[in-house]
């Protein structure tokens, strides 16, 4: 929001205008009467006033220029500081911080100059973009890395086939692991395909009533053969609980905390899924009794790529987008999602969702 300059900025420039006419029209009274004795010639008092206001205004307009010549180089410096620093933004140098005279002035008088909000506008502009442009280049050099782990296998394994004495076991063991990469490799793409879309406005979100509870029991059954493989004590505490959500993208959500549950519960382990809500929000906490995560890991879980040395590892299969998809769903929606856990006691994920689309749905 702009601030109107304040009153007695405005009154110390009125008077510091009128004192600079005053000095002025001082001069030339006096420089025009002595005109006047030495000519010996004694004007009308009309004349003398015209003469005295009009030569009183070009005194105060030579002035004006006299002092402006000083002054325009300094101006002219700083917005040649001021272009040369976009130039470098527009060329992808943000390593710019602006240091001029307004960083001198006060909090208050920064806030009312407007050429220190422009230099602090443009610091900001600069600082933000550099942000952007790590968080760039990082995403790049992770999946760079995650795509050229499964293709340096798969074509290492291509290359060993090649060899005519291998035997069937092991030609069909190499041919597991070629497949096994190729699916990683397809489950990336999906889910960069799916952060992609996300973080667009391409992404369809059509929100309507369901029952949260019959959708969480579906998608438990779903997953029945992993987690009976692995003999898991897996168990639903869930109240009937409708809510306004897409149905869709809330199942990636539970799909993925759940496979993630059974994933790192070890063999004869157990995982609970429980379902609660109060008169705004329903509260779905699943829980498992995997290694855990340790607490200097636990703020970063959720970033893209990020994988904890022990809960999450690429051994396991995952890509570390996982939890990155469920927190941006769970944003659309204006709920919340969070972790508790501590090294060797589990994990617990709690999502916190609005009832309703009155309740704060993204549009």
């Amino acid at each position: 929001m702009r601030r109107e300059p304040g009153f007695l900025v405005i009154t110390g420039n009125v008077l510091l205008v009128l004192t600079a006419l005053a000095l002025s029209w001082t001069a030339v009274f006096y420089a025009t009467e002595a005109i006047y004795v030495r000519l010996g010639w004694e004007p009308h008092a009309l004349v003398v006033f015209l003469v005295n206001a009009a030569l009183g205004f070009i005194v105060f307009g030579i002035g004006v220029m006299f002092v402006g010549r000083f002054l325009r180089p300094k101006q002219h410096r700083f917005f040649m500081e001021l272009l040369e620093a976009l130039r470098r933004i527009s060329r992808g140098d943000f390593q710019v911080n602006l240091q001029t005279e307004f960083g001198r002035l006060n909090e208050k008088q920064r806030q009312r100059h407007p050429y220190a909000q422009l230099v602090e506008s443009i610091n900001d502009m600069a600082a933000n973009l550099q942000a952007m442009e790590e968080l760039r280049q990082e995403f790049i050099s992770n999946v760079s890395h995650e795509i050229g782990s499964p293709l340096t296998s798969i074509s290492g394994f291509a290359r060993a086939l090649k060899n005519d004495r291998l035997d069937r076991e092991v030609r069909h063991r190499y041919l597991s692991i070629i497949e096994t990469e190729c699916i990683r490799l397809s489950k990336l793409s999906d889910n960069l395909l799916r952060l992609a879309n996300l973080d667009s406005d391409r992404q369809p979100f059509r929100p309507s009533p369901y029952r949260l509870d019959k959708q969480l029991m579906s998608l438990i059954l779903a997953c029945e053969p992993q987690w009976e493989e692995k003999e898991i004590n897996m168990s639903l505490e869930a109240e009937e609980v409708e809510v306004t959500a897409d149905e869709g993208l809330m199942s990636q959500v539970w799909v993925n905390l759940i496979h993630n549950a059974v994933k790192f519960t070890p063999q004869g382990g157990s995982v609970s899924v429980v379902l609660t809500a109060d008169d705004r929000h329903a509260v779905v906490r699943i829980a498992d009794t995997g290694p855990g995560i340790p607490e200097q890991d636990q703020p970063r879980i959720f970033e893209r790529f990020y994988k904890a040395d022990k809960s999450r590892n690429r051994s396991a299969g995952g890509s570390g987008l996982g939890l990155s998809i469920a927190l941006k769903i769970v944003e659309m929606h204006r709920g919340t999602i969070s972790v508790s856990s501590k090294p060797e006691e589990g994990a617990e994920f709690t999502v916190s969702l609005p009832l309703t689309a009155e309740e704060g749905m993204a549009n």
